[in-house]
């Protein structure tokens, strides 16, 4: 029996060795290039429209990419254009992605030479430690800072002439931070947008940071009311109620309005989309308006249906929308209209797109295979997938960064790094050092 021969295999596994290190290169220096172009496709706003949230949330539907790694890649994205070094290494493959990825997160046109000096010099993680001890010293001196505003702590409460509800606070950093986490947390759940900027909708910008917030404590407010109500009777007086009557309903109604309690009146499509999965309490009212005769509280979705449509829905079905909390059961027939309340009616739908479906004019239906359609308010088809299909090779990839890079090799990404143990202390100072030195200069 032949023994392979040990010359012949140790070649070999050099060249698996350049080839892997130089394709490597080749891949990050085509990252930077897929980066610009969606930095540049961001800023065109080119996702907006067709219920997209957002330039992230385009890239999970569109491209495949999870939702948490595309919020990654915008942020990066945008980061890296007014970092004209590591964008510049980036580019040519010197450093990957995950190196990239780490200093943008702390990175300033005054410390990005001395980060890019420790990414050419160290692994990732080494990279990754370091802005994470830089971050916790920068948090401890934001927290001192903080400490000095506790006393001025106040919440102010009042509707407008308009109707709107105005409030207004100043918070201690401990108050504040609980704020801020919760209100993330629940743009992370309600929408599977976490920092992201957009309503949805059909217009030309993204929507505004405080709007998303605004929604945000909506989110936060039905869920501790719906917690603190519980089983007690009690726990109705810290209820939503809205007042109206099926006619405002029904699709055909000619009644516009409906009476939010204690608040103002909102529309008709609001009206809809706040009672597809609520509690109903029919009543009998005379001309004059006075109560004759209350009926019980009812489900519009009862609570057997509702673990039906959660275990077959698993969350949101608009397309590219992965939000699985806060969801609403919406009948794709109202039950105004006499739809049933039974699965093959229902669809469950995060709050922003059940918005879209009842006040931004989307229609959703269901096929007979159990799939659900959606349309756009012109009455196109939203198609579930983004095209997947593959569009290059090895070969073009190569050539191309090659016409742009001519000197990256197998040795180009690889880290200098010896082995050494490295001092995050010394690092870190290094990082503040510069900070104070943009502080005394402004």
């Amino acid at each position: 029996m032949n023994q392979p021969d040990p010359t012949q295999t140790a070649s070999t596994v050099e060249q698996l060795e350049a080839s892997i290190t130089e394709l490597a290169g080749h891949m990050a220096a085509a990252n930077y290039q897929l980066l610009v172009l969606i930095r540049e496709f961001d800023e065109a706003g080119g996702w907006s429209g067709a219920g997209v949230l957002s330039c992230a949330h385009w890239l999970s539907w569109r491209v495949g990419t999870n939702l948490g790694a595309a919020r990654e890649k915008v942020r990066v994205a945008h980061a890296l254009k007014n970092l004209p070094q590591i964008s510049d290494a980036f580019s040519k493959g010197k450093v990957s992605y995950s190196k990239v990825r780490a200093m943008t997160r702390v990175a300033t046109p005054e410390n990005e030479e001395f980060l890019m000096t420790i990414a050419r010099h160290g692994t990732a993680r080494h990279v990754e430690q370091l802005v994470r001890h830089y971050r916790n010293v920068k948090r401890r001196e934001a927290l001192e800072r903080d400490n000095q505003r506790h006393e001025r702590r106040s919440l102010s409460v009042q509707v407008d002439s308009d109707g709107m509800v105005v409030l207004k606070g100043r918070f201690s950093p401990e108050q504040g931070a609980s704020i801020i986490q919760a209100l993330d947390k629940a743009m992370d759940n309600a929408f599977d947008e976490s920092r992201q900027h957009e309503d949805g909708t059909d217009l030309p910008r993204p929507e505004p940071y405080s709007t998303r917030r605004a929604d945000a404590l909506e989110t936060l407010a039905d869920n501790f009311l719906a917690g603190e109500s519980g089983t007690q009777s009690g726990g109705d007086k810290y209820l939503v109620n809205i007042h109206t009557a099926v006619d405002t309903l029904r699709d055909d109604g000619e009644s516009a309005e409906s009476e939010l309690e204690g608040i103002a009146n909102v529309s008709a499509e609001t009206s809809q989309r706040l009672s597809c999965d609520c509690g109903v309490v029919h009543s009998v009212e005379n001309e004059c308006g006075d109560t004759l005769s209350v009926g019980r509280k009812t489900r519009t979705i009862p609570p057997s249906i509702r673990r039906a449509l959660e275990r077959r829905d698993r969350g949101c079905r608009f397309p590219g929308c992965s939000c699985t909390r806060y969801v609403d059961g919406h009948h794709i027939k109202h039950w105004a209209n006499g739809g049933e309340t039974k699965l093959s009616n229902l669809v469950l739908l995060c709050r922003r797109h059940h918005r879209l479906v009842h006040e931004g004019g989307f229609g959703v239906q269901m096929l007979d295979n159990g799939d659900t359609q959606f349309t756009r308010p012109d009455g196109t088809i939203l198609h579930a997938n983004g095209d997947r299909s593959f569009r290059g090779n090895v070969v073009s990839l190569t050539a191309h960064n090659r016409r742009q890079s001519p000197n990256l090799d197998p040795s180009t990404i690889v880290s200098r790094w010896a082995g050494e143990k490295m001092d995050y202390g010394l690092a870190v100072e290094g990082l503040i050092w510069r900070d104070r030195e943009v502080s005394a200069e402004t």
